[in-house]
C-alpha cells in the first residue's frame, strides 16, 4: 500500500526537522515495507523489493535566512553592502559595493560637494533597500545575533569616516586661522597634514586646503617678482603687483596679500638711494590696480622718498654728476619743502652748482688758446671763488702761455682757489730797444733793431666773470748779442729774448704782484 499524498502545510522532502522525515505518519504498512530501524531506514520485510526512490538520504536545503529588518538596515549603513549579506543577497552585496567604491572615487577626483551628496544618498538608499527587502521576508523579526553582528561591522566604518572628516575639519581650520593671521607659511604647514583618506572622505574639505596653498603659492611667486623689483627691475615690479591684485581679487586672501606687499614694502628704501628713488617714483605714479594695493605703495613712496632724494645726490655727487645730483636735491625742495632734510637738500643745491661753475671754467680753461677761444672767448664764474686781494690771490694763466709758463709758481692756483683768469695772447713785436750793426754772410754790413715783446693781456675775475683788466705788457730783454744767428739773410729787426725776470716785471703789475 503507497504512501498517502501529502498533508496540507507539508512540503516535498521536508518534516518538522530539518532533513528528517515524518515517520509517524507513515501510513498502513505495504507490502515489502517495514517499520524504521535505529538508524532512520526502514527495514524491508522483503530485501529484494526494497526501492527507496531517487531522492532518499540526501540532506534537506538549508532553512531560508530570517533577517532582522533593523540589522540588515544597520549593516548597509557602512556601505559595505553587509546587510545584502544578511538578507542572502549576494549579487546584490557586489553591486552595492561597486556602486560604493565609484562614488567614493568620484569624490576624490572631482572634490565637489555635489559629489559628496550624490554618496549620501546612496548611503540613504541602500540603507532604506535594504529594510525594504528585509520586511518583506515573512520570517522577519528581531535576531539578536544580526544586530550584534551588524554594530560590530557598522559602528567601526562610520566612527573611522566620522573621525577622519572631524580631522579633515580641524586641518581646514588651521589652514583658515593661518589665512586670517596672513601667515602664508603656517597655513601651507598646516595643509600638509591632508593625506589620503581625507581625500577621500572629505574630498572637499581638502579641497579648500588646496586652494589656499594654491594661493600662496602664486603669492610667493609675486614675491619673487617685487624682490627682483628691488634691483631696479620695474618690469618685475609691475609684474609682482599685477599677481599681487589676482591673489586679492579672490575671497579671504586679503591678509595674506597685505603680507607680501607690507614684506616688500618693509624694504624700502634699499641701499642705493638712486635705486630707491627710482623704486618710489613708480610706486607713486601707479595708479592702476585695487586701493589695497596703490594706497600702501603711494604712502610708503611718499615715506621713502626725501630720505632717497637726499641719499642719491650725495651719492651723485661723489661720482661727479653734478647736474643730476643738483636735480635730485631740488625734487626734495619742490615736492617736500617742508621735510627735515629740506636744509640738507639746499646745502646739496648749493654745492652742486659750484661743482658745475668749477666744472665749466676748468673745461674753458683747457680750451682757450689764445684771445678767441675758451674761457677768454667766453669767461664764466665760480661763484665760490676768493676774492681777489692785491698781491696774495692766486692766478690761473690761459691763452698762449709760452711766456706766462716762466712765471713763478707761488703766483698760481688750483681753479677752485684761484681769484683771477689772466689771458695771454699771442706775443708780437714791441718798442724798439737798441739798433746794432752786423755784418752777413757775405761780409756787408746792415742794421738789426731789437724790439721788446709785446703781448695783450686780460684778466677776469673769476667769482663774477668779469673783465678787471685789459691791457698790454711789454717785456725787455738781451738785445744786440755779440754773435747773432739767423738763417738766409740777414734780418732787419729782432725780438729781445727775455730773461724769467723780465716776463715776471712784465706781468707783475697786471696781478698785483
Amino acid at each position: 500500500m503507497t504512501r498517502p499524498p501529502y498533508e496540507h502545510g507539508e512540503q516535498e522532502g521536508h518534516g518538522e526537522q530539518e532533513g528528517q522525515g515524518r515517520h509517524e505518519d507513515w501510513g498502513p504498512e505495504t507490502p515489502g515495507t517495514g517499520p524504521p530501524g535505529p538508524d532512520g531506514y526502514e527495514e524491508p520485510d522483503d530485501p529484494g523489493g526494497w526501492n527507496p526512490g531517487p531522492g532518499y538520504g540526501r540532506p534537506a536545503p538549508p532553512e531560508p535566512r530570517e533577517p532582522d529588518p533593523l540589522a540588515v538596515a544597520v549593516g548597509n549603513a557602512s556601505l559595505l553592502g553587509i546587510g545584502y549579506l544578511i538578507l542572502g543577497r549576494r549579487r546584490l552585496f557586489w553591486s552595492a559595493a561597486a556602486v560604493t567604491a565609484a562614488l567614493l572615487w568620484l569624490t576624490y577626483g572631482t572634490a565637489a560637494t555635489w559629489a559628496e551628496l550624490l554618496l549620501l544618498l546612496w548611503w540613504a538608499a541602500v540603507v532604506a533597500h535594504g529594510l525594504r527587502l528585509a520586511r518583506r521576508h515573512p520570517a522577519a523579526g528581531p535576531r539578536r545575533g544580526q544586530r550584534v553582528l551588524a554594530l560590530a561591522l557598522t559602528v567601526p566604518v562610520l566612527a573611522a569616516a566620522g573621525w577622519v572628516r572631524f580631522d579633515a575639519y580641524g586641518i581646514e581650520d588651521a589652514v583658515a586661522v593661518a589665512r586670517a593671521d596672513g601667515d602664508c607659511g603656517a597655513a601651507v604647514d598646516a595643509q600638509d597634514g591632508v593625506e589620503f583618506r581625507h581625500r577621500l572622505l572629505a574630498a572637499p574639505v581638502a579641497a579648500r586646503g588646496d586652494t589656499v596653498v594654491g594661493a600662496c603659492e602664486r603669492l610667493d611667486t609675486a614675491g619673487s617678482y617685487l624682490s627682483s623689483g628691488l634691483t631696479g627691475d620695474l618690469d618685475a615690479l609691475e609684474t609682482g603687483f599685477g599677481r599681487l591684485g589676482a591673489v586679492l581679487g579672490e575671497p579671504g586672501n586679503e591678509r595674506t596679500v597685505e603680507a607680501v606687499l607690507t614684506d616688500f614694502l618693509g624694504q624700502l628704501p634699499t641701499e642705493d638711494g638712486c635705486l630707491s628713488v627710482g623704486i618710489a617714483d613708480w610706486l607713486r605714479d601707479r595708479e592702476d590696480g585695487p586701493k589695497a594695493l596703490t594706497g600702501p605703495a603711494a604712502a610708503t613712496a611718499a615715506r621713502t622718498a626725501p630720505g632717497a632724494l637726499v641719499e642719491c645726490g650725495d651719492s651723485l655727487m661723489a661720482d661727479r654728476r653734478w647736474a643730476d645730483a643738483r636735480a635730485r636735491y631740488q625734487r626734495l625742495l619742490d615736492d617736500h619743502p617742508d621735510d627735515r632734510r629740506a636744509d640738507d637738500a639746499r646745502e646739496g643745491v648749493r654745492k652742486a652748482g659750484l661743482a658745475i661753475e668749477l666744472d665749466r671754467v676748468e673745461d674753458l680753461v683747457r680750451a682757450a688758446d689764445g684771445m678767441d677761444s675758451g674761457y677768454c672767448r667766453k669767461p664764466a664764474k665760480y661763484s665760490a671763488a676768493p676774492a681777489y686781494r692785491k698781491g696774495r690771490s692766486g692766478v690761473v694763466f690761459a691763452g698762449d702761455t709760452e711766456y706766462t709758463d716762466k712765471l713763478p709758481g707761488e703766483w698760481r692756483a688750483g681753479t677752485s682757489r684761484a681769484a683771477l683768469v689772466v689771458c695771454a695772447d699771442e706775443a708780437e713785436a714791441g718798442d724798439v730797444i737798441e739798433t746794432c750793426q752786423y755784418r752777413d754772410h757775405d761780409g756787408r754790413i746792415g742794421s738789426v733793431r731789437f724790439n721788446k715783446l709785446s703781448v695783450r693781456v686780460k684778466a677776469y675775475s673769476l667769482r663774477t666773470g668779469r673783465l678787471v683788466t685789459d691791457r698790454t705788457v711789454q717785456m725787455g730783454g738781451e738785445s744786440c748779442p755779440g754773435i747773432l744767428q739767423y738763417f738766409g739773410e740777414l734780418p732787419s729787426r729782432m725780438a729781445a729774448t727775455p730773461s724769467d725776470g723780465d716776463v715776471r716785471d712784465a706781468f707783475g703789475p697786471v696781478i698785483g704782484r
